[in-house]
């Protein structure tokens, strides 16, 4: 139990009812209050409390002001005897809780593995989990250590059953080539090389991080999922299991001993590495696409930083453009057949003129063509060729028609990725609108010398990864076999319909919309009323006239150093003189 409680808390968690009260009857003196408290306390925790002093003290003495009795007397209360065996069953029978047997405990066990541990291993979720389903059965739970003990061996039991299962599930091939990587580990220790099969890696490359990015890294991450994919896995191998509960096993096998990975039996052996493989590869995935991102969000701040540098060094804003244009439209109109060192130059220098046509230059499509000009230099020399194999192992999947021009455009640059085509064949449809931006169309599409356009491949290719870019960000398009970059259909559980009440009750929410809606409604008006009410009251808050009345506050009062900061701090200071209580909390 918590151990701040607020007036408003009592109030509604720890008031005798009526009914409630006759209970309490004419006992008197310690069992009277030790009566109240054991009551309460079961109320609302469906269990009894542990040790004496369990009990929060802003509990004991809400209580005790309602049966009237001093809450000194809680500490008097007789912890072992017959009085309170006595008070636990009348409270028991009261609310209808029997005490608990070994039939509940296997059954708790086995809902467990059936309902709970195919989606939670976390210890303390399991814990209150647990006390859930005792209250549910109306059944006193047991003391902490049988609940763990019960846990855990419920935990053991799920385990035989899902390792036997996977075993199972996995075809012999895959079974082959997850032991010939576990071989590779003290084959990489005996000789630092590569993996035992010419074009796969080792188990502890498979486990390094991607590094910087950059077109090394890149290749090497497809390097990475090319050798699990070799893996052949099963894709319904743990399509119904969470993540979270994978990557417990993922984290066992990057942590164990390779002596303790071989010793392990068949079943727990394979399903560790299969569990590890499966959320490797996407991870390996989750990376590739990042340093996409990363990549060519990179190859444009760099043409840009370029170009602002050559700007900085070259440009001089000329002010005043509009009257500038007005007084050359009325010298040109006045002397229409003039010369312009004689009509325009009185009114606007030559180097006016010549300052603006740099700013023009540097600011409208001669800018943009200048940014693009250096991001094809540097995508077509360095980092074009990771394009193929990106687009290889990579499967970009969208489920709004809206956005299926930019994976029509990935398959059209894959189609031709291997071709020495400079320009795309006019008799493909090619996706231009959604992909190619409309400030870029001018620079993207071409025309030869009969005047029919043209696009160029290369230019082509930037455009679909800048386009690329941005949908994956906004998950307007995702990626097969990604995690963060998954279907955003598959955020939702799959079996949330299905299991509706349980995750409902694990919301904390109602199942009925309407009593949520009521309850939220209630809430704000609650809010509301005691803001209205307060409000005035308050010296600290007032609504001021600016804007639409907004709401000033006035600085807070700095509170008052705590009494035992400074016991800890001349604690400290006696133990450790030269360290601050800051340099701990850091």
């Amino acid at each position: 139990m918590k151990r701040n409680w607020d007036l408003e808390e009592l109030i509604e968690h720890f008031t005798f009812l009526p009914n409630e009260m006759k209970q309490v009857g004419n006992k008197s003196g310690e069992t009277r209050l030790g009566f109240a408290v054991l009551f309460k306390f079961f109320q609302y925790e469906a269990r009894f409390p542990f040790q004496k002093f369990e009990v929060p003290k802003a509990v004991i003495q809400y209580i005790a002001k309602q049966i009237e009795a001093p809450a000194e007397l809680y500490a008097q209360y007789d912890w072992t005897g017959r009085s309170i065996t006595y008070h636990r069953t009348q409270i028991r029978e009261f609310f209808g809780f029997r005490e608990d047997t070994i039939n509940d405990a296997e059954e708790v066990i086995d809902w467990l593995c059936k309902s709970v541990l195919f989606q939670d291993h976390d210890f303390e979720h399991l814990v209150e989990t647990v006390y859930r389903r005792f209250r549910e059965m109306k059944v006193v739970p047991p003391t902490p250590d049988r609940i763990e003990r019960l846990i855990r061996a419920a935990i053991r039991t799920y385990e035989e059953q899902f390792f036997q299962a996977t075993l199972e599930k996995l075809p012999a091939a895959s079974l082959s080539k997850l032991d010939s990587l576990v071989d590779s580990i003290a084959f990489l220790d005996e000789d630092q090389g590569g993996g035992s099969d010419e074009g796969l890696l080792s188990f502890q490359e498979l486990k390094a991080d991607p590094g910087k990015p950059g077109v090394e890294s890149v290749l090497r991450e497809v390097s990475k999922l090319r050798t699990i994919r070799n893996l052949e896995l099963p894709d319904n191998l743990f399509r119904d299991i969470p993540l979270k509960v994978l990557t417990k096993y993922r984290q066992r096998t990057a942590t164990e001993d390779l002596r303790e990975l071989r010793r392990h039996p068949d079943p727990i052996r394979y399903t560790l590495l299969a569990a590890f493989f499966w959320l490797r590869s996407m991870e390996i995935t989750d990376n590739l696409i990042e340093l996409l991102i990363q990549i060519v969000h990179r190859i444009g701040v760099r043409a840009e930083r370029k170009v602002e540098k050559e700007i900085l060094n070259d440009l001089r804003k000329v002010s005043n453009k509009y009257g500038i244009l007005f007084n050359m439209a009325q010298s040109a109109v006045n002397n229409p057949d003039g010369v312009i060192r004689d009509v325009i130059f009185p009114v606007v220098n030559e180097q006016t003129l010549r300052d603006l046509i740099k700013e023009f230059k540097h600011t409208g499509p001669a800018y943009r063509e200048k940014i693009h000009t250096i991001i094809r230099a540097s995508y077509g020399s360095h980092y074009r060729r990771m394009l193929p194999e990106i687009l290889g192992i990579l499967e970009f999947r969208s489920n709004n028609e809206v956005h299926r021009p930019v994976i029509r455009a990935l398959e059209l640059v894959k189609k031709y990725s291997d071709t020495g085509h400079h320009y795309l064949p006019m008799s493909e449809e090619i996706p231009v609108d959604g992909v190619i931006r409309t400030v870029n169309k001018e620079i993207i599409v071409e025309k030869d010398e009969k005047g029919q356009e043209r696009i160029n491949r290369m230019n082509y290719e930037i455009s679909v990864l800048q386009a690329l870019r941005e949908k994956l960000r906004c998950k307007e398009i995702w990626v097969a076999g990604a995690n963060r970059y998954r279907n955003p259909d598959d955020d939702l559980p799959t079996d949330f319909e299905e299991r509706r009440e349980e995750n409902y009750k694990a919301l904390k929410q109602p199942l009925d919309a309407e009593a949520f809606i009521a309850t939220l409604k209630q809430a704000m008006k609650d809010g509301l009323e005691k803001f209205d009410t307060g409000l005035p009251k308050n010296p600290k808050v007032r609504i001021t006239e600016k804007g639409n009345g907004w709401i000033s506050l006035s600085p807070l009062e700095p509170q008052g150093e705590p009494v035992n900061l400074s016991r800890i701090k001349s604690e400290m200071l006696r133990r450790w003189p030269m360290t601050s209580l800051l340099d701990i909390l850091k």
